[in-house]
């Protein structure tokens, strides 16, 4: 069984938890040995592990080209000619000559380099909707190029591409929601944003949600039959290599570590607060909130208002080894998030002997069992929970040696099976 998978991201080149949950899943799916997969992200660097899968970067593949020689010219100028109706351009003066012309309903316009090829930056920036559509139209050149027997696309931004690829071909779609802008807006979604999620579920032909919570808001908030609705939870990486000598601190305190985006989603704000209700009861301890985000600002500004800026540290974004390292140098982890759809990091904490304290409002908390969880606006709830894993050494001892082994039997492999009968289900329903 061949698949033809697209997502926005691939480490080591990732934003947060979705380009970490495609490599599990493509590294789970790799020891079937009737399965195997392309990998198609906006832009490759080159870098990536390959191992489990081909991977392609969309900033790569050439639309169909068209050459043309001209007799009074010793080079050769290359037209590129794309089909369904789009024309690209070669100049800014030259597309400007197109778009004056009264054009129908079905043109599209795109940008190509000399070979063809459409530039991506794959980041998330001010051209993200143009890259999200260039990338549907890349998605189109491939689904006719390669031979595939199912199509996987990963969260919004994909969903497009999937689309694309699907009519292209006429083969079945299986989309996976990491998460809805229900989760990143707390509620209050972008309607660009939400017509895309919609479409993307509505052509779908099976969906792949990462939790129950995820499967319910899917079935709700979108209207979508429960029976096309799979919940398929996240797992983590086996460690590669022995665990490294616990790194010295460089201080005697207790760390307090709180890890991912600066943003609503993941209640940085009550973290801040918990943390000052424990230092009014103890000071051999550091909080760490190590990440980046749009609140980053507003959390350093508090940590000041509560005077607890010196017991507060601002790492930025960390990814790789440097996650470990920080691991490996805490003895709390805590994910306070209001809408988590999943939560992979607090099984990274675990599986590096880290108790961690998670909210009842994440995926995660579905399935595991040796994790302290709280509501994640219950400061006080969190407080207590930080102060006994800091100060009772039997709690912290239970939590790190339970959590530990519990995280170990979370594997990609088992996830991928699930994912693998979700693929099955779709071809028969093609």
């Amino acid at each position: 069984m061949k698949v033809l998978m697209f997502g926005w991201e691939f480490p080591p080149h990732i934003s947060g938890g979705l380009g970490t949950a495609c490599y599990g899943l493509t590294k789970g799916l790799a020891e079937f040995k009737d399965v195997s997969v392309i990998f198609v992200v906006p832009k490759a660097y080159g870098d990536e592990d390959q191992s489990s899968m081909k991977l392609v970067g969309a900033n790569e593949v050439p639309v169909t080209r068209k050459q043309i020689q001209f007799s009074n010219l010793q080079s050769k100028i290359d037209y590129y000619e794309v089909e369904s109706g789009m024309i690209p351009y070669v100049d800014p003066e030259e597309f400007w000559k197109l778009t004056t012309k009264v054009v129908s309903e079905k043109t599209r316009f795109i940008e190509t380099n000399s070979e063809g090829k459409i530039n991506f930056s794959g980041k998330y920036d001010q051209n993200l909707f143009q890259e999200i559509y260039n990338y549907s139209i890349v998605a189109e050149v491939i689904a006719r190029d390669n031979e595939f027997d199912v199509i996987h696309a990963h969260d919004w931004l994909a969903y497009p591409a999937g689309i694309a690829a699907k009519r292209a071909s006429g083969k079945p779609l299986v989309i996976h929601v990491h998460a809805t802008d229900f989760d990143r807006s707390g509620g209050s979604v972008n309607p660009t944003v939400y017509a895309m999620e919609k479409e993307g579920m509505d052509a779908a032909d099976q969906i792949i949600a990462v939790s129950n919570m995820t499967r319910n808001i899917v079935i709700e908030k979108y209207n979508i039959n429960p029976d096309k609705v799979t919940t398929v939870y996240n797992a983590v990486e086996p460690l590669s290599q022995e665990e490294k000598i616990k790194l010295k601190k460089g201080v005697d305190e207790k760390i307090v570590t709180f890890l991912g985006r600066i943003t609503m989603q993941k209640g940085p704000e009550y973290f801040v607060e918990a943390a000052n209700m424990v230092l009014k009861k103890m000071n051999n301890v550091r909080f760490v909130m190590a990440g980046s985000g749009d609140m980053m600002n507003a959390m350093v500004k508090r940590a000041a208002e509560l005077k607890i800026a010196d017991r507060f540290h601002f790492t930025g974004f960390l990814k790789g080894d440097d996650v470990f390292d920080m691991f490996r140098m805490s003895d709390v982890f805590v994910m306070p998030s209001v809408s988590e759809p999943f939560g992979i990091v607090p099984l990274e904490a675990m599986q590096s002997n880290v108790p961690v304290i998670i909210s009842y409002q994440s995926g995660v908390s579905e399935i595991l069992r040796y994790a302290i969880k709280i509501d994640y606006w219950d400061t006080y709830a969190m407080a207590d929970a930080i102060y006994g894993l800091i100060n009772y050494p039997a709690l912290h001892n239970m939590f790190k040696e339970y959590g530990k082994a519990e995280v170990d039997s979370l594997l990609w492999k088992n996830s991928a099976k699930n994912v693998r009968d979700v693929y099955l289900k779709a071809i028969g329903n093609e």
